[in-house]
């Protein structure tokens, strides 16, 4: 294979094919879905009469003592403005409203039966048209971006244009590494917080993972695994269309994010492959990506020299949500930690404010706006800060472009604080 180089990137290394290694028990397993059900919310039920739940939106139980141990940092309240609420409802279903130091004070949609929808479900009287009208308003301080994936980067721009604190929805930017540099340079200019709201980041797998890699459990990491399975023989209505033929890895974060979400470093270089789809959007005639792939497979060089194989796949039908596996000098987690360190931190996720459901993806939604309320609060970096969220999101851009070169190596630009 030929090294092409792109900007940003590091010194070129060999790739070498891995191949997948064991599974782990079935309980284990389905922890690392973050959440058991999600396979069976998409299957057919069998007496026809159950409603089919978009995947990754089952409610995962709140535990009764999951409030226990929490402590506010402060008595202020974050002034929110939520934007997007679509087919998913995803503005609304993150639980801004029910953080006790959060003040939802506006909430827009372009379609106004929704707009009224997300006012409703984040009890909220003030409506706005647009985003580009919302972020005019004063009081408002952060703002939770949950639009059409092609307007995240553009839309995070004009939040971060307003003086304000910005979260976004995954990806960080869509199919455009130009997109993801001007992104970049403007959220350190800004010296204001940003956050991708990345849900494998807070499964409780992955968070056990960052935990026991923190405390020198697994020691180098030597191979990762990520997966994302999403079958989608007719894409999730979306505005404009823009699932419709989407290329894998463009949407490549709930995978990538058990490599970068564990140890906050990146991929250096990737090898990628696509295997034509028989799903009629995913064949390059018919969507406007002119993608024809339902499945992509990358293979990437990680910057502490291991390697990783992350999978994003449309049009593989059965067992599906987002898990991964880690293989490290010291040890490895398959669902549960195995390895040379005796005296390992807690494991468990840290407490959530009382009044905060987990949610959907894993039980991860609370997590992740408690997570960015607290860094506003304490004047910290969130956990998936501006560098992961590029991180993960650009190696999938550079991956598809790997994959429409039949595998060619290619080099990844770095993002860095």
């Amino acid at each position: 294979m030929r090294h092409k180089h792109l900007p940003g990137a590091g010194t070129p290394a060999v790739m070498k094919t891995l191949s997948s290694v064991d599974p782990v028990s079935r309980r284990s397993f389905l922890q690392t879905l973050g959440l058991g059900s999600a396979a069976l919310a998409v299957a057919p039920a069998a007496s026809g009469q159950e409603k089919k739940v978009i995947q990754g939106f089952e409610e995962a139980p709140t535990a009764p003592d999951a409030s226990r141990g929490w402590k506010p940092v402060s008595e202020r309240k974050i002034r929110v403005g939520l934007v997007g609420y679509g087919v998913c409802r995803f503005g609304a279903v993150f639980g801004f409203q029910d953080h006790p130091n959060v003040e939802v004070v506006a909430v827009s949609d372009l379609i106004p039966d929704r707009c009224a929808g997300l006012a409703k479900a984040a009890r909220c009287a003030r409506t706005y048209p647009s985003l580009e009208e919302l972020v005019k308003d004063d009081r408002i301080e952060a703002v939770f971006v949950a639009t059409d994936a092609p307007s995240h980067a553009r839309h995070c721009l004009e939040v971060l244009k307003h003086g304000k604190h910005v979260a976004s929805a995954v990806p960080a930017v869509f199919g455009s590494v130009e997109e993801a540099h001007e992104l970049f340079d403007a959220v350190k200019a800004s010296g204001l917080k940003y956050m991708m709201f990345e849900t494998s980041c807070f499964h409780e797998d992955l968070h056990g993972m960052r935990q026991v890699y923190t405390a020198g459990g697994l020691g180098k990491l030597v191979y990762s695994e990520g997966e994302y399975y999403h079958y989608m023989d007719t894409p999730i209505d979306s505005y404009k269309g823009w699932r419709i033929g989407l290329p894998p890895q463009w949407y490549p974060t709930h995978s990538n994010a058990y490599y970068i979400g564990v140890t906050g470093g990146s991929f250096t270089e990737v090898s990628c492959m696509g295997m034509p789809s028989t799903i009629e959007h995913l064949r390059p005639a018919n969507n406007v990506y002119k993608n024809p792939f339902g499945t992509e497979i990358a293979l990437f060089r990680t910057s502490d020299g291991g390697m990783a194989r992350m999978a994003v796949s449309w049009d593989t039908p059965g067992l599906s949500g987002e898990m991964g596996r880690i293989r490290g000098q010291r040890g490895t987690y398959y669902g549960r930690y195995e390895g040379q360190e005796k005296k390992l931190p807690g494991l468990q996720r840290p407490p959530l404010p009382p009044g905060v459901a987990a949610g959907g993806h894993g039980g991860s939604h609370g997590y992740l706006t408690n997570e960015f309320i607290t860094a506003i609060l304490q004047d910290r970096r969130p956990l998936v800060d501006i560098a992961q969220a590029l991180n993960m999101t650009v190696s999938g851009i550079v991956a598809h472009q790997s994959a429409l070169k039949d595998g060619e190596l290619l080099k990844i630009p770095q993002f860095k604080l």
